[in-house]
């Protein structure tokens, strides 16, 4: 039997405070992994984090302040050390049709989804060539690949994620760093929780697998990722969405 043993890596999972982030935090634990919760409210963070495990810690971090992001870092490092698996995953949509969306609602997506996750791996990064080994996993979408409408801002980041991975890559391949892309599909989250039934059975008649994803179903692929199993594996994206395509 393949058995995951991370019990000497320290993992960042963004927006971890419920849905795919927590899955993937409540994995990484289960792998022995030391995790930190992230979100903007600490307190939140906190409770999760002591319901995942005695080996875990929550922060309070804005990705859309930079300064939220280097003040929260720096404190992780102080209280845990440099970070081994940074997994990228806390996202915002402000869903409108393009000709009504204003600039305030394209700037927030891109300064939180992207500009983020730019500024969080920048700081990560530097702990990981030190120590010549790293796994980046970063979450984007299947709307970053076929679109969606009334989400032109959430798609252009989602996007843009694949070629910040791919790039990213081959930069870091030299130092033993590996950094992979997920692009999950219709998974059951509180973001899609809100979508009517008219909505859902629709997406529903483009999944072959006629079910829609779990949180669950993303969380082992980044297990996995972080892995052995993965070391020869970089520059790429998984896509996690039932044959959605």
């Amino acid at each position: 039997m393949l058995c995951i043993d991370l019990s000497d890596k320290k993992a960042l999972i963004t927006g971890s405070t419920r849905g795919i982030g927590r899955a993937i935090a409540e994995y990484l634990a289960k792998a022995g992994a030391f995790v930190v919760i992230t979100g903007r409210d600490e307190e939140r963070a906190q409770q999760v984090a002591k319901s995942i495990s005695d080996k875990a810690i929550g922060v309070a971090m804005d990705l859309s302040d930079p300064d939220s992001i280097r003040s929260a870092y720096e404190r992780i490092e102080k209280e845990v050390g440099p970070v081994d698996i940074l997994v990228n995953n806390a996202g915002i949509t402000k869903d409108k049709l393009f000709i009504r969306m204003s600039l305030e609602d394209w700037e927030e997506v891109m300064r939180v989804n992207l500009t983020g996750t730019f500024l969080l791996t920048s700081l990560v990064v530097k702990g990981m060539l030190k120590k010549r080994w790293g796994r980046i996993i970063n979450i984007s979408s299947v709307v970053g690949f076929m679109g969606n409408v009334g989400q032109v801002n959430y798609s252009a980041t989602k996007s843009a994620l694949v070629g910040f991975t791919k790039s990213l890559a081959k930069e870091l391949a030299s130092r033993n760093i590996t950094v992979n892309a997920i692009a999950p599909g219709f998974i059951e989250t509180d973001m899609t929780a809100v979508l009517s039934e008219d909505i859902k059975k629709e997406y529903l008649k483009n999944i072959p697998l006629q079910r829609f994803g779990k949180p669950d179903d993303v969380a082992g692929v980044v297990a996995f990722l972080c892995s052995p199993m993965a070391d020869y594996i970089t520059g790429e994206v998984i896509h996690v969405n039932g044959g959605m395509f």
